[in-house]
């Protein structure tokens, strides 16, 4: 019985080994999400300046920006406290609960670098941002 007992004590050490790896990658992960969505956020508020040629044909073929596009310039924890809908022209940002001044501020932010506002409007208060790529 001894020697089930030592296997089974070095299944449980091996075990916490591969958790202490397992988090490990997760941070690495979160990261790399979050330095991606900073590179991201970039590029959409800070757009290459386009050469003329690129520019005709740019605007002949002028793309949306999605809804996609503007969720991934929030990083996960603010993006989950959000809710993304294309209305027309827009894409319309609403809070699911309650934001508190400093997640406010950060979605403001983030919203005005992407060339959108905040419409306040009492219970229908809402960010919006222009789906058309600038």
């Amino acid at each position: 019985m001894s020697g089930d007992k030592e296997k089974l004590e070095k299944l449980i050490e091996r075990a916490d080994e591969l958790l202490m790896v397992l988090s490990k990658i997760s941070e690495d992960l979160r990261s790399l999400s979050a330095s991606m969505k900073s590179i991201a956020i970039s590029q959409i508020t800070h757009p290459t300046p386009l050469t003329p040629a690129a520019a005709v044909s740019h605007e002949t073929h002028e793309k949306k920006k999605t809804v996609e596009d503007i969720r991934m310039a929030f990083p996960e924890d603010l993006e989950n406290l959000l809710s993304f809908e294309e209305k027309g022209e827009y894409i319309i940002i609403k809070p699911k609960q309650f934001l508190g001044s400093e997640n406010f501020a950060k979605i403001a932010s983030a919203v005005r670098g992407m060339g959108g506002e905040y419409i306040s409007a009492g219970r229908d208060s809402h960010f919006r941002v222009s789906n058309k790529k600038t």
